[in-house]
């Protein structure tokens, strides 16, 4: 039927042609091809197991791995201006690296390497030369052993360690003076030679390497295996002296790691003639200064023998140190503690005065801007009196300090609530049955605690120290005090830094000796300073509480550690900066620390102030508290064994500006005078020091002289 154009098919099934699958043919040809690559494997992995396996094996077991490390030269100090304090300074080196040779082979080439260098033998010990001498003398050393010897060890009575012994003990200094001057520079070479560990090398000579020695040793190279002329290093100061023994000191490639923390090194990769630093700055970080070590793997086969070097990683320079000294101010610091210590030299009763200490600090960050430190001492060679640094002093050495430490006594009387704002003391003297009359240096009147501050009570403060041990005085009576007086002074004063650890990054601080506790009564000596001894750095870090506003701030040297840069002469990116480290907060209300801070500054700006005639031209607004302490002498001329020398202590802390300030200063002058004469040093060196320090920061270079004569 056709119907408007249409064909309808009635009863009829159409059948379309159905579309042809090709899936199961790709799928067979991939599974065939995975089966021929797999087929291709095994049939590999046949031949190597079978045809060449007891090759391959062969080789393993041929080839052994020895991992080296290599040193780097370490990280360099600059001062907080970026100025370069410590660098690597370059040395022509001749060194040896045993590559698995005999000690034959090692003693020929020591022969040769001696004959072309100079070497010193100071190292040289006498058993060194008795070993050598066998080994030049076999024959000699053969007949040291007597034929009943030697038939005693056919008879295995005696072993070879006995005629070793025997030897050895029978070498004359007539044998030995057989070994000529190169035979013994010879040995000093075998020596080091023979010292280190395999694949690393050893340096032979680093210091005074001439041009000759450097070149004639490269031109002899193939003939001296093992031997190379090299580059070194070594620690170049560029300010000499001036601050060095707080930088420290590393070991010599000779010396290598110090005995007393050997495991400690080798438990972190270290091999045993590594250079470490083993005092101050150069050991406290030593972990970042050291640097990475350049790693090389040496295949040897299995007598030894070097196949080839692979470098696995490269090495990298120690990191920087930043610093808080700002050396030029250090250095005007030193140049103004010789000047005075000179001058007071020339007062009468000085003649155990010999040292000066002073610290300038950042009262809120602990950042050290100097730490210097000047000992007179006798040249051994000369005999002539001279300077030396002794910086390290202001952690190291401990003393009577006096009045300073008045601002901590009043500060622990409003905290155990024995004074107030109002409280008055009369300031007669004390007369203790059995105790000598405790007095001040003349009679204040009837001071309060900012008054006791300006003209230094001692008064003052015993009656403070009494009212702390709930003891109450009368006249020519027994004082009764309860002895937890002792624990709540000394546990407050430790609040503010003074009798322990400041913390600061140096090792070897110490915290000063504490009297006994009995009898109860010389807890009057120890609030006015008389009694236990702190450090210089702990007079610094307590004034810095004190003008920071009650915070016990870590003092700290370094500010920052920087990554090593790729020149090696800009400074890298930082990779640690030290944020202010607050040990805990003192606990003072401020309406308290505001009165000590009024007292102070009547210390030094206001007529009357013990202070006042050095500080009262200061146009810094300078505050602080001067201290004067009788000690007893305990220096370099004491003779062990001889009666106690009585002497005075001077001392002086402050801070300016006295509203906002910022900077801290701690001066110590130990065994200042005998007698009455006081020539004020540690008041002149203060002056001058806060003059310094606010001159170069308005950029001053002359700075004013207005210390008072």
């Amino acid at each position: 039927m056709v119907i408007a154009g249409f064909y309808i098919f009635i009863g009829c099934e159409i059948k379309l042609p159905k579309k042809k699958n090709t899936t199961p043919i790709r799928v067979n040809i991939l599974f065939f091809s995975v089966f021929l690559l797999f087929s291709m494997l095994v049939l590999r992995l046949g031949i190597v197991q079978i045809v060449h396996g007891e090759d391959y094996k062969r080789e393993i077991n041929r080839k052994e791995d020895v991992t080296v490390n290599n040193p780097v030269p370490r990280g360099r100090m600059l001062d907080r201006d970026h100025k370069l304090i410590v660098d690597n300074k370059p040395l022509n080196a001749i060194t040896y690296t045993n590559n698995g040779v005999s000690q034959k082979e090692m003693l020929k080439v020591a022969a040769k390497l001696a004959k072309l260098i100079d070497k010193e033998t100071d190292k040289v010990r006498e058993r060194d030369m008795k070993d050598f001498w066998m080994i030049k003398h076999p024959e000699e050393a053969q007949k040291l052993i007597k034929d009943k010897e030697m038939e005693l060890f056919r008879n295995k009575k005696l072993e070879d360690k006995d005629l070793y012994k025997l030897q050895i003990d029978r070498i004359t200094k007539k044998h030995l003076n057989q070994l000529s001057k190169q035979e013994i520079e010879e040995l000093a070479i075998f020596r080091i030679m023979n010292s280190g560990y395999k694949f690393v090398p050893q340096i032979i000579k680093n210091k005074g390497v001439t041009i000759e020695e450097f070149a004639v040793v490269n031109e002899n190279l193939s003939l001296l295996p093992g031997v190379n002329a090299t580059m070194d290093w070594d620690r170049q100061y560029n300010y000499e002296d001036a601050f060095k023994p707080v930088l420290g000191k590393i070991t010599t490639s000779s010396e290598g790691l110090p005995a007393e923390r050997l495991d400690y090194f080798l438990s972190r990769g270290y091999t045993l003639n590594d250079r470490v630093g083993k005092s101050n700055l150069e050991m406290e970080y030593e972990d970042v200064l050291q640097g990475k070590k350049e790693r090389v793997v040496n295949v040897t086969d299995k007598s030894g023998e070097l196949l080839e070097k692979e470098l696995v990683s490269e090495g990298q320079r120690g990191k920087d140190l930043i610093l808080s000294i700002d050396m030029d101010l250090q250095l005007a610091v030193e140049e103004i503690i010789e000047k005075e210590l000179w001058a007071a030299k020339r007062s009468p009763g000085t003649t155990l005065l010999d040292s000066a200490y002073v610290v300038l600090m950042d009262p809120n960050t602990g950042e050290i801007l100097t730490m210097a430190g000047k000992k007179i001492v006798k040249d051994k060679k000369t005999k002539e009196m001279t300077m030396e640094d002794d910086a390290l002093g202001n952690i190291s050495k401990t003393f009577n300090v006096g009045s300073v430490v008045k601002g901590a006594t009043v500060l622990t009387g409003y905290k155990t609530g024995v004074i107030n704002s109002s409280t008055r003391f009369d300031d007669r003297a004390l007369d203790i049955k059995g105790t000598p009359i405790k007095k001040s240096y003349a009679y204040l009147g009837t001071p309060n605690d900012i008054e006791a501050l300006k003209l230094s009570s001692n008064v003052y403060m015993f009656h403070t120290a009494i009212r702390i041990g709930k003891g109450v005085y009368r006249y020519q009576q027994p004082l009764n005090l309860d002895p937890k007086v002792w624990d709540t002074i000394r546990n407050s004063f430790a609040s503010f830094g003074l009798g322990i650890r400041t913390g600061i990054d140096l090792p070897n601080e110490q915290t000063g000796a504490k009297g006994p506790n009995s009898p109860v009564g010389k807890v009057l000596d120890l609030v006015i300073g008389q009694y236990d001894t702190y450090s210089n750095m702990q007079l610094a870090q307590y004034i810095s509480t004190i003008a920071n506003g009650g915070y016990r701030i870590q003092p700290r040297i370094v500010k920052e550690i920087r990554e090593p840069s790729a020149d090696g002469e800009e400074l890298g990116p930082i990779y640690k900066a030290f944020s202010p480290n607050v040990l805990n907060d003192a606990g003072i209300k401020k309406q308290w620390l505001d009165r000590v801070h009024i007292g102070f500054k009547k210390v030094m700006q206001e007529s009357g102030g013990t202070a006042y005639r050095y500080f009262s031209t200061a146009s810094y607004s300078p505050a602080g508290k001067t201290g004067t302490a009788e000690a007893f002498y305990d220096g370099q001329y004491r003779v062990p064994g001889e009666k106690l020398i009585s002497t005075m202590n001077l001392s002086l802390v402050g801070y300016a500006p006295s509203d906002q300030p910022e900077i801290a200063m701690a001066v110590v002058v130990p065994w200042a005078y005998q007698g009455s004469v006081d020539h004020g040093a540690n008041k002149k060196i203060g002056r001058a020091v806060m003059d310094a320090y606010f001159n170069m920061k308005n950029g001053v270079k002359e700075p004013a002289d207005e210390t008072v004569e």
